[in-house]
């Protein structure tokens, strides 16, 4: 990376933004060509997991070659150029975080393990717990998981950027915090705090 100062290596910050983005992009080789798709996922046990049908472009592509890079990209505010008090736009940014995940992908075949990793995934997206649990041995989900690709990225390296004004000196810094207290929106105040943690 670089710039070292939005450089992330603490693995509790990785872990926020995988829980807090809900889909990434997908990086694939198919034909000898890139292809990306973008995918809902869920972390569990150290690994991220996808899900889809078991044919597609897709699903070719990772057997035929399964090195893959994963992307995904939480928002933070943009900060408009009149920010900084003035009328050209060059300062205008986007505070952001990016997580980027790159290594072997791979089918899992176990209904059992299947059906933990979709509960999982419910539990991320549907977290009142509002719907029988999925396992393999209920009638009502065996088909479903026979019929369903679960695919596993396993982590061979990642990357981690948090682009919340670490650059700035403190006028600017402080500056802008005002501004974006003075504009009180929920990224604004999660702007905030996340500029507060990373100064």
């Amino acid at each position: 990376m670089r710039r070292d100062e939005f450089n992330i290596n603490d693995k509790n910050s990785i872990d926020e933004i995988l829980k807090a983005c809900e889909y990434g992009t997908l990086s694939l080789i198919s034909e000898g060509k890139p292809y990306v798709v973008a995918l809902n996922f869920v972390q569990y046990k150290n690994a991220i997991y996808f899900h889809g049908a078991k044919e597609g472009k897709k699903i070719e592509a990772i057997k035929s070659n399964p090195n893959a890079a994963f992307l995904v990209v939480k928002s933070y505010s943009f900060i408009p150029s009149y920010f900084s008090d003035t009328m050209a736009a060059c300062p205008a940014t986007q505070f952001f975080a990016s997580v980027l995940l790159e290594g072997k992908l791979s089918f899992i075949e176990d209904g059992d393990k299947k059906a933990d990793i979709l509960n999982a995934l419910m539990k991320k997206f549907q977290n009142e717990d509002s719907f029988e649990e999925i396992a393999y041995n209920k009638a009502m989900y065996t088909k479903m998981l026979d019929k369903t690709a679960i695919i596993e990225l396993k982590i061979e390296t990642q990357s981690c950027k948090i682009k919340v004004g670490q650059n700035l000196n403190e006028e600017r810094k402080n500056k802008f915090l005002e501004k974006l207290k003075n504009r009180n929106s929920q990224i604004d105040n999660e702007t905030i705090k996340q500029m507060k943690i990373h100064s």
